[in-house]
């Protein structure tokens, strides 16, 4: 497999592109895309298979949950039990941005997405074509780094194609990301919250 690669406005993807990441997610593939920190790694999040497909392709271990980005709190009551005070209070404060917010899952979400854990991390992301794709696609995306297990994240879609030239069929190049940090994960299922992964959230600022 060639994996294309589309160049595409950081602020404003064409609808085309859009279209054309949206057709493959819906084949169950997967796209690569800039996030505020890394490039991410998509696949329709509430398809077992293509799931499963970024878990092979990562070498990722079993037992780890993915996280996964929503365009908006509506979409995120589509995948949560339930939203308490405080998830609100901080979806309202730090979305969008990079703070992934764990809650409980509905049964329908795959347990290749919540690796039997019950709870799902969902992200509303401050990147324009992060958002956009989401959007396009009417559903949540899955958004790990695109990159192996145990190799650092990529900042260039040239970086993404380099780890998955043969098995990636489409990256959405929209220049190179900051890096730094990854998202906070934040567990809201217990109160106080619990703090997961320390991240580009300065946890301090989290009330």
């Amino acid at each position: 497999m060639t994996t294309r690669v589309i160049r595409v406005d950081p602020v404003s993807p064409p609808a085309r592109a859009l279209d054309d990441a949206v057709a493959v997610l819906r084949a169950d593939g997967l796209v690569a895309f800039p996030t505020e920190t890394f490039y991410g790694l998509g696949a329709a999040a509430l398809r077992a298979a293509a799931v499963r497909r970024v878990l092979e392709v990562k070498g990722r271990p079993d037992g780890k949950p993915l996280l996964v980005l929503v365009d908006s709190i509506a979409m995120t009551e589509r995948l949560a039990l339930t939203i308490p005070p405080r998830a609100r209070a901080l979806m309202a404060r730090h979305w969008p941005g990079a703070l992934t917010l764990v809650l409980r899952a509905r049964p329908e979400v795959p347990a290749e997405i919540t690796a039997g854990t019950g709870t799902i991390g969902v992200r509303l992301s401050a990147h324009p074509v992060a958002r956009a794709l989401v959007t396009a696609l009417g559903a949540p995306i899955t958004a790990p780094s695109a990159n192996p297990a145990d190799h650092p994240p990529p900042t260039t879609a040239a970086g993404v194609v380099t780890y998955f030239a043969d098995a990636l069929p489409l990256v959405l190049d929209g220049g190179a990301t900051p890096g730094g940090a990854p998202s906070t994960v934040l567990d809201v299922t217990v109160e106080p919250p619990r703090v997961i992964r320390a991240g580009a959230v300065d946890v301090s600022l989290v009330d």
